[in-house]
């Protein structure tokens, strides 16, 4: 009987071993890539699904602290803004303060519009909401004051039919540049879509201090700018500037959610802390 040579099965064991032994490599540098995004995407909750621990109310006309009508609720494991205890809106506009400031970070809010705008609310709250982010310290606002100095994430709700953008920029008692021009309009649209009925919508924002800060929705940005400051033309926003010592800068700031007239629901609030040298 023939004796067959053994060079072609040390040659297949060898490539054998071989592919073996790149897919072991390849499955770990998978197995550390995955556990690097793990670790670096830690996100922390800022809402607990249970009460309002770690928020503070400030609504216009009350002192901070004060919940008036029971504005700012939670009801199974979702943050309302809810107007069924009013009996006509008033002017009484409402944020909802973290009791931390952050600089750099990435921002998660999922949110959706509910119900009907509460009796006597402007026509331009109907369906409008948002986050506050790079804001005053709610100690240091007046007690009739509607908004806080701050730049503005709006959240717009679509009305049935047509074109309402949201992710947008408002800004109150501050300024923005944009591709290299200070802005001077109150508010921005975004590129987004319309959101039309009771849908939940995630809106991202991605913020470098007082460099560029980015609006995202699924992922895809819809809004940039920079250079968050200080308008020294705001009657609030100055007496900051003289606190400051003449500093306009944003390089942080508060976190509130708003409560504009037309119930609101949050189901996530969630933060990233961002390395400063990750700009």
């Amino acid at each position: 009987m023939p004796v067959r040579p053994l060079f072609p099965r040390i040659a297949w064991a060898v490539s054998g071993l071989g592919l073996v032994l790149v897919l072991i490599a390849a499955g770990q540098v998978m197995l550390r890539q995955a556990n690097a995004n793990a670790s670096e995407e830690r996100w922390i909750p800022l809402f607990n699904g249970k009460n309002l621990e770690g928020w503070t109310p400030k609504i216009t006309g009350y002192d901070l602290g004060v919940n008036a009508h029971d504005t700012f609720r939670v009801e199974n494991g979702i943050l309302r803004v809810a107007y069924d205890k009013y009996d006509k809106f008033n002017g009484q506009f409402g944020h909802l303060f973290y009791k931390q400031p952050y600089g750099n970070y990435r921002l998660r809010v999922e949110y959706r519009f509910v119900g009907d705008q509460c009796p006597e609310g402007p026509g331009w709250a109907f369906r409008n909401s948002g986050v506050m982010i790079h804001g005053q310290s709610p100690e240091t606002m007046r007690k009739d004051q509607d908004f806080p100095v701050s730049i503005e994430v709006q959240f717009l709700g679509g009305p049935g039919s047509g074109e309402r953008h949201t992710a947008n920029l408002c800004t109150p008692g501050t300024v923005v540049v944009r591709e290299g021009v200070l802005m001077q309009p109150h508010c921005v649209d975004s590129s987004s879509k319309t959101y039309h009925g009771d849908q939940w919508v995630t809106v991202e924002v991605e913020v470098h201090g007082d460099q560029v800060i980015n609006h995202k929705i699924d992922g895809e940005v819809v809004l940039t700018y920079e250079k968050a400051q200080l308008d020294p033309n705001d009657a609030d926003a100055k007496k900051l500037i003289e606190a400051q010592k003449g500093e306009v800068m944003l390089k942080g700031g508060t976190l509130s959610l708003q409560a504009e007239s037309h119930p609101v629901e949050f189901r996530k609030v969630e933060i990233l802390p961002l390395d400063q040298a990750s700009k």
